[in-house]
């Protein structure tokens, strides 16, 4: 990173730290209303691998799908077990504490928890509660939580097993709206296995002709210099100003400490370079599905 890139960086840091210190209700309600979707259109289904994807890199597309008039539907795949940010949560002080002063940890630095390091026990539902205020923020039609475990990474076995699950759940909705567009996050070019097996499903169900309609959005774009980030992108979204103020409150739901709404920043613990760079980037990356893809853990 240079030191243009490390300024930058550090006005966008602050505004997250910032945000991070909304009331709740401002996190909830800030975002404007949505217009109302056609009864007729045909729905658009995103789907985030994980809580925080959809604010990170897919919201921009998101509202440009409201703006038409259609309806959109978020789905949350997996539910984003994570044993590391279980330890995060119990680690005095934060380690972000080490980032710059003022440091962006929405509780001040200390969290004063102690949680189960299972990766599941409060982790699940805290960062789903930080999901359904990002879906809030970005106004979507309907919110479906396929709720599949988060285990693909243990082995081939499991990872296949992953595609299977999600494939079920993504069939069955092609069939209860016959004619929606599908949008996937692009997992070919991303760092998890859950992204991955996403991936192969829209591979699957493209081949056999269940959906045809298909895009991705590359998430882990962000973690890419700025200047590379639309590098074999189908498709560069330029997000008006107005949808990026709407995308920019989504993301503040990833950074909002209120244990009373059981917002915890996990979000922003989890990934606070792709929030920090999503944040400051008014566009998003959108691909189709390479001619030389191949399905399968680690390809």
């Amino acid at each position: 990173m240079n030191s243009s890139d490390e300024q930058t960086s550090a006005i966008s840091r602050r505004s997250v730290l910032a945000a991070g210190a909304l009331t709740a209700a401002a996190v909830a309600y800030q975002a404007g209303r949505a217009p109302a979707a056609s009864a007729a259109a045909k729905p658009a289904i995103f789907y985030a691998p994980h809580q925080d994807d959809d604010a990170i890199g897919l919201a921009g597309s998101i509202l440009e799908h409201k703006a038409a008039g259609r309806p959109v539907y978020l789905v949350l795949v997996s539910n984003g077990r994570n044993p590391d940010l279980a330890q995060l949560m119990n680690t005095d002080p934060c380690p972000l504490t080490t980032w710059d002063s003022p440091h962006p940890c929405a509780a001040g630095g200390r969290h004063n928890l102690s949680w189960p390091t299972d990766g599941t026990t409060k982790v699940v539902a805290a960062r789903t509660a930080e999901f359904m205020a990002s879906a809030k923020a970005l106004g979507v039609d309907k919110v479906i939580n396929f709720k599949v475990v988060d285990d693909g990474f243990a082995s081939v076995s499991a990872y296949n097993k992953l595609v299977d699950r999600i494939e079920a759940k993504v069939r069955a909705l092609a069939a209860q709206y016959p004619g929606a567009s599908h949008k996937f996050t692009a997992g070919w070019l991303e760092r998890t296995e859950t992204h991955k097996a996403c991936s192969d499903v829209a591979y699957r169900l493209m081949n056999d002709r269940t959906i045809s309609d298909v895009r991705f959005n590359h998430v882990y774009a962000y973690g890419r210099p700025r200047e590379q980030r639309a590098d074999g992108a189908a498709y560069v979204l330029d997000i008006p100003s107005s949808h990026m103020n709407t995308k920019r409150i989504a993301m503040y739901a990833y950074n909002t400490w209120d244990p009373s709404r059981n917002l915890y920043a996990l979000g922003y613990h989890s990934v606070p370079e792709l929030l920090e760079a999503a944040h400051a980037d008014p566009r998003e990356f959108v691909y189709t599905l390479p001619s030389d893809y191949r399905p399968g853990k680690g390809n």
